[in-house]
């Protein structure tokens, strides 16, 4: 008899028992990250105060404020290559402990993105020349979707996680000149030419 095709994504049932660990190792890092960015002076909700769910506008004050933002998509890539490579360097621990590994890198990226010689880097290098650092909702957002990328790899067909992966950095480099490919190049080793063409787009005051 024919045999089914193989289903894009893992079986659910695997997650029951993990369930409950693992959102308990989320929330314990989600902690971790506000706590520490609260000592560290970060404002809850941004300089402005105000909660808000979407902030679209990668040149207004009130990015990387917001629950989500254009740069989302960056984390979220951050959970699937986090999966990726804790897969190829430890994938004889549980499926937990790299779920944690993971949460906790993004989570202590978070904090030193937040450090001002991260925040004078981005000013200096990048064109986020009035950025002020993320808001502790931010910060605690980009996390959780860190999460949710991580968990999609694992669920996922290989082929679709890099599917998805191109996709979104495709996407937001056409919509916004700018994607996580760009933003590590920029910050390790800017190049002027890309820092035009990405200035070129700016919509005018």
């Amino acid at each position: 008899m024919p045999t089914a095709p193989a289903p894009l994504l893992r079986p659910a049932a695997a997650l029951v028992n993990r369930n409950r660990s693992m959102l308990a190792a989320a929330a314990g890092v989600c902690v971790v990250v506000a706590a520490v960015e609260l000592w560290m002076g970060r404002l809850p909700l941004g300089p402005d105060g105000r909660f808000g769910w979407w902030e679209g506008n990668i040149w207004s004050a009130e990015q990387s404020q917001r629950v989500a933002d254009p740069y989302t998509f960056s984390h979220t890539i951050h959970g699937m290559l986090f999966y990726a490579i804790l897969w190829l360097v430890a994938r004889r621990s549980t499926l937990r402990a790299r779920f944690i590994g993971a949460l906790v890198l993004e989570g202590a990226w978070e904090v030193l993105e937040n450090s001002p010689i991260i925040i004078n880097r981005y000013r200096e290098a990048t064109i986020a020349l009035g950025y002020v650092g993320d808001s502790v909702l931010n910060s605690v957002s980009d996390v959780c979707f860190a999460a949710c990328g991580f968990l999609f790899a694992w669920r996922a067909r290989p082929w679709l996680t890099v599917a998805v992966i191109l996709a979104m950095e495709l996407g937001t480099l056409v919509l916004m000149r700018d994607n996580l490919t760009l933003n590590i190049v920029m910050l390790i080793h800017p190049i002027e030419a890309i820092k035009e063409w990405q200035m070129a787009g700016r919509p005018l005051p």
